[in-house]
């Protein structure tokens, strides 16, 4: 489908523009053997990225992505902290932009359209990461997951964007990876966009049911076809 009359298009982050699960894993698996325990593949952390830090922390300790609940909390806690101390240090490490992300957001923003960041990542590690990839100058409002009382799948990240910026929630489009970015759309009443690459959890983003699913972020452009005039 072409998505009409678009004003403004909020992002994801993690999974949708950047992979950042090989620097995650970094941290993981530096937390496991500071801790004297055993460290795990990237490929099998990446199953375990999508629902936030202590979340992957209690999977690492778990060695699984079913959490195990008998853990103790002060030792989750330590784990914790030395997981941030060694991520906030290497961010942009091994994370990279997916294919064809900076030149489409370029290409967007040159047409005219208004670009905002949500993402359920903490600021303390979002500007520097953007920066650290040359990104940040490309998106007019970003709100991080400690911006706002609550975080996606609430929707009330996407109706602060636009309250924020102006515009009415037929005049904007999500896209994100993962099914908090669409359920927040979908409660927001948003028109959406999925990526099936990222990280879904195993599942594929189409049960969410977004208005349109691609399988490169280039396909966005088609999508969202062109504006009249640039936004000043």
């Amino acid at each position: 489908m072409i998505f009409n009359n678009k004003k403004v298009i909020l992002f994801d982050l993690d999974g949708t523009l950047v992979d950042s699960a090989p620097d995650l894993a970094s941290a993981v698996n530096h937390m496991l053997k500071t801790l004297g325990r055993e460290t795990f593949d990237d490929e099998l952390i990446r199953g375990w990225v999508g629902n936030g830090a202590q979340v992957l922390v209690k999977r690492g300790l778990s060695g699984k992505s079913v959490i195990d609940e008998s853990i103790d909390p002060a030792l989750i806690a330590e784990a914790l902290a030395t997981f941030l101390e060694y991520y906030a240090q290497n961010l942009s490490v091994r994370t990279l932009p997916y294919p064809n992300v900076p030149t489409t957001l370029k290409d967007l923003k040159s047409k005219g359209y208004r670009l905002a960041l949500v993402t359920n990542k903490p600021f303390d590690f979002i500007a520097p990461l953007l920066e650290g990839l040359e990104l940040a100058d490309l998106f007019e409002l970003c709100i991080w997951g400690d911006s706002l009382a609550k975080r996606k799948p609430d929707p009330m990240p996407l109706l602060h964007v636009c309250e924020h910026l102006d515009v009415s929630i037929s005049e904007c489009v999500m896209v994100g990876d993962s099914k908090n970015d669409i359920l927040a759309a979908n409660a927001a009443g948003m028109q959406s966009i999925g990526v099936t690459y990222g990280y879904n959890y195993g599942e594929a983003i189409s049960v969410y049911e977004p208005d349109s699913v691609v399988d490169d972020f280039s396909e966005i452009t088609t999508l969202l076809g062109e504006r009249d005039q640039p936004h000043v």
